[in-house]
């Protein structure tokens, strides 16, 4: 396969997986009552905190996903 293409699959699989898990983490952060921890009429701080969380999360998930396909992909190696 073409060195170009192949970048750019890796790029957009990428770029992908981490929108897609930063917005499953920003809904299951939905679940939780986070804005019982801070001071009343702080609504932006509370939506920082679950933008943020997301992100940290989200992308951590991603990372592991990430990492992951490139070892399966890279496990053929081994047989040769």
């Amino acid at each position: 396969m073409d060195f170009y293409t192949e970048a750019g699959q890796q790029a957009l699989f990428g770029t992908v997986a981490y929108i897609f898990f930063i917005g499953v983490t920003f809904y299951a952060l939905q679940a939780f009552r986070l804005e019982q921890l801070f001071k009343k009429g702080k609504v932006f701080q509370i939506q920082l905190i679950y933008i943020l969380l997301s992100i940290a999360i989200g992308s951590s998930v991603a990372d592991f996903f990430i990492h992951f396909s490139n070892w399966s992909q890279q496990i053929p190696y081994l047989f040769r």
